[in-house]
């Protein structure tokens, strides 16, 4: 059975290129790469992945996009391309090309505008992405979401995936007003979501899987499985799982769910919003 996880990064660290890597991240001051991506996979029993970027640099794309050509595992990336520059259509058709780019991302919830993806110049980037096929990934924490309900709205002929749940405060224990709006964006049928970055939303140390069952079984009551995929965030998540722990995790969750319904948030999901050729 195909197993896809749709959301993990790669790295070759610096201080400069990674300065989101804090201090209090010590464990992902390191290299993240094929040999390591592979351990972890193959012992979970993951068949392929969507590498997704970790910093904005169109140099990052074109490695990611070069990594995935000549690693089997990695069946898309999802790279980033200056969606708010005069100039981002030639970006587009030059790395559109590339039949692994299979969407975009910009780091939404570190802009100081809460509003950045309301701006005129960002959404003309965003309405050419689907000449390309492209999706676009949404990376928001939950007070944005009353923004991204509008943004959606703006293109309702592109597919867009919400990454990690949309960062509710898991750590506070609080559900309200993550939970309706979650709810409210999910009536769009165009947009999609990642069972992902959960635990580091939590605390770290004394999360469990029954504290983020509450939050999983909202998206699940929302999107339905046919519009939910598994993603892990590593190396990310490491600072509060193990890999196996995450794929366990969602995997009991979803046991009582159909077979087929399992294999769409564990893969089917995923291949239809990305369009992977598995």
């Amino acid at each position: 059975m195909a197993f896809i996880d749709a959301h993990h990064h790669l790295w070759r660290y610096t201080r400069k290129d990674y300065a989101w890597i804090g201090d209090h991240m010590p464990g992902l001051r390191h290299d993240f790469l094929i040999p390591e991506l592979t351990a972890v996979t193959q012992a979970a029993g993951v068949t392929g992945t969507v590498v997704v970027q970790a910093r904005q640099t169109v140099a990052e794309t074109e490695w990611l996009l070069d990594l995935a050509a000549h690693h089997s595992i990695l069946k898309g990336v999802v790279g980033w391309v200056p969606l708010v520059d005069a100039g981002v259509a030639k970006d587009l058709t030059r790395y559109g090309a590339n039949p692994k780019l299979k969407g975009v991302r910009h780091v939404l919830h570190d802009e100081p505008d809460d509003a950045y993806m309301l701006r005129a110049d960002f959404n003309r980037g965003i309405a050419i992405l689907k000449q390309h096929k492209l999706t676009y990934d949404i990376l928001i924490f939950e007070r944005h979401l009353q923004h991204a309900i509008e943004f959606v709205d703006r293109h309702p002929g592109q597919v867009f995936v919400v990454d990690h749940v949309a960062k509710p405060r898991i750590k506070e224990n609080i559900l309200t007003p993550w939970q309706e709006r979650m709810r409210e964006l999910a009536k769009r049928p165009h947009v999609y979501c990642k069972v992902s970055g959960m635990v580091t939303e939590a605390d770290w140390t004394t999360w469990t899987p029954e504290k983020l069952k509450p939050y999983f079984e909202t998206v699940l009551g929302a999107f339905g499985p046919r519009r939910l995929m598994f993603g892990s965030d590593w190396p990310v998540a490491t600072l509060a799982t193990t890999y196996q722990r995450w794929v366990n995790t969602v995997k009991s969750w979803i046991s009582p769910l159909s077979e087929s319904e399992r294999g769409r948030i564990l893969a089917g999901t995923a291949i239809e919003a990305y369009r992977l050729q598995i």
